[in-house]
């Protein structure tokens, strides 16, 4: 008789825990994780995103993502939303060939359905990574950690305003920002932004996350000095 194979285990997808924050000054952001220790782990990378979908827009109705992200490395990402926007599920994992990974989800019956760019780099402070991004519409910072209250607490280390974390992702404010200009290009490039207006915050409905820095006792020393 054959031998029947138990069918393998399917586990709950890796939580990714972070938070995002709008900025109008994003060269003072880096001032503050220079101040702090922060370690500049690699970047400005200009990265490549790719969404994808199937034509009845299925995933993007779900809240799941579905990218290839190209800088000098590909990765393929799939996330599923929770019930906060601080959590997601993600499986993500690099691959050696990019077209190859875009013809096999086209096979699939995935094409792509949005392209933006940004300019990336990924810092580590306090066992999170924040990564400050640099999009055609304006300047984010992502802070990634184990914990939603490692991730706050690097952000009110930073001095960001934490009631000002954006719930949107960056499809969410690009389709905003779309709608109230009328645009008539669909993709986020730096090259269909050329000719546009800056953005300002209000467009995306943000504000800027920058308060005051809470002083440390390095500083606090240092101001009595």
């Amino acid at each position: 008789m054959p031998t029947t194979r138990p069918a393998p285990q399917v586990l709950p997808l890796p939580m990714e825990i972070e938070a995002k924050f709008y900025l109008t000054d994003p060269d003072e952001l880096r001032r503050r994780l220079s101040l702090l220790g922060g370690v500049l782990a690699h970047g400005p990378r200009l990265e490549r995103n790719w969404r994808f979908d199937n034509a009845d827009g299925r995933l993007a109705a779900d809240g799941r993502v579905l990218r290839l992200r190209v800088d000098d490395h590909a990765h393929l990402t799939f996330k599923t939303p929770s019930d906060l926007p601080e959590f997601r599920g993600e499986i993500e994992f690099e691959v050696s060939d990019p077209a190859a990974a875009q013809a096999l989800l086209e096979a699939l019956d995935y094409h792509p359905v949005w392209l933006y760019e940004k300019w990336r780099a990924v810092y580590r402070l306090d066992l999170a990574q924040v990564m400050l991004d640099e999009l055609p519409f304006g300047s984010f910072v992502e802070i990634e950690a184990a914990s939603l209250d490692a991730v706050e607490r690097v952000a009110r280390r930073l001095g960001l305003d934490w009631k000002r974390r954006l719930a949107s992702s960056y499809l969410g404010l690009f389709a905003r920002l779309r709608q109230s200009r009328q645009l008539a290009f669909r993709e986020a490039t730096f090259e269909a932004f050329a000719d546009q207006s800056p953005v300002q915050p209000e467009e995306l409905g943000a504000s800027d996350a920058m308060t005051e820095m809470d002083p440390s006792p390095r500083q606090t020393r240092e101001s009595h000095e």
